[in-house]
């Protein structure tokens, strides 16, 4: 099986990462394959970053369809882009904000997104309710302090999205917890056992339910 992941934004390096998390998360055969999006932003931080994104990845189609592969992971957590590969690829595409909401509210679980980005609360919140969680969905805990400055240091970001962790528990009743964004990828990896409930990060969830879809013909 091959799995290619798409980076929305143009960060070759969280690409890199990225891929990395898919490939120790994958099944043995699984070979997991990477691009970055040909245009647009190094972080995705608001809805303008993220609609143009959208059309970055919509921008891929030719190169994806040269070598298809038999899954498409969408690893950014506004899934941008998603509906429309969906329309013009012949293979599963699956969303990072997708699939760990869907892990999050498993047995209609009360799950918190736990993100850096103030500016695309919005849209978070509308992906859940188009995903079908809106009775459990608790809302979006957000890190302190500009993005930037929390992303540029791995220990400053891990313990922000915490933070942010104990939050969601402590005042919005989740049950789990969902970290909202590939570029997070490493620093969610580090928070699963700082907790009592379950803290989901998004890539290997999206790699889980790829894996499934390729395996059950979509």
């Amino acid at each position: 099986m091959r799995l290619l992941l798409i980076n929305p934004n143009t960060n070759a390096g969280t690409t890199s990462m990225m891929r990395g998390i898919a490939q120790a998360t994958a099944s043995a055969g699984t070979v997991i394959d990477a691009m970055s999006a040909p245009y647009g932003v190094p972080l995705i931080t608001n809805e303008e970053a993220l609609a143009q994104s959208a059309k970055a990845v919509q921008a891929l189609t030719g190169a994806i369809t040269t070598a298809p592969p038999d899954g498409v992971i969408i690893a950014a957590f506004g899934d941008p882009g998603l509906a429309a590969l969906r329309l013009r690829l012949s293979c599963p595409v699956t969303g990072i904000a997708e699939a760990g909401m869907a892990e999050a509210g498993a047995g209609r679980r009360p799950f918190a997104v736990v993100t850096t980005t103030p500016d695309l609360v919005s849209s978070i919140t509308g992906l859940a309710r188009a995903y079908g969680h809106e009775k459990t969905f608790r809302g979006v805990a957000l890190t302190k302090g500009d993005v930037h400055a929390i992303m540029a240091d791995h220990a400053t970001l891990v313990e922000a999205l915490a933070e942010a962790c104990a939050e969601a528990i402590e005042t919005m009743g989740a049950q789990a917890l969902v970290i909202g964004g590939g570029p997070l990828g490493q620093a969610a990896q580090s928070l699963n056992l700082r907790f009592s409930v379950p803290v989901i990060a998004p890539i290997p969830a999206a790699v889980r339910l790829a894996q499934k879809r390729v395996s059950r013909g979509h």
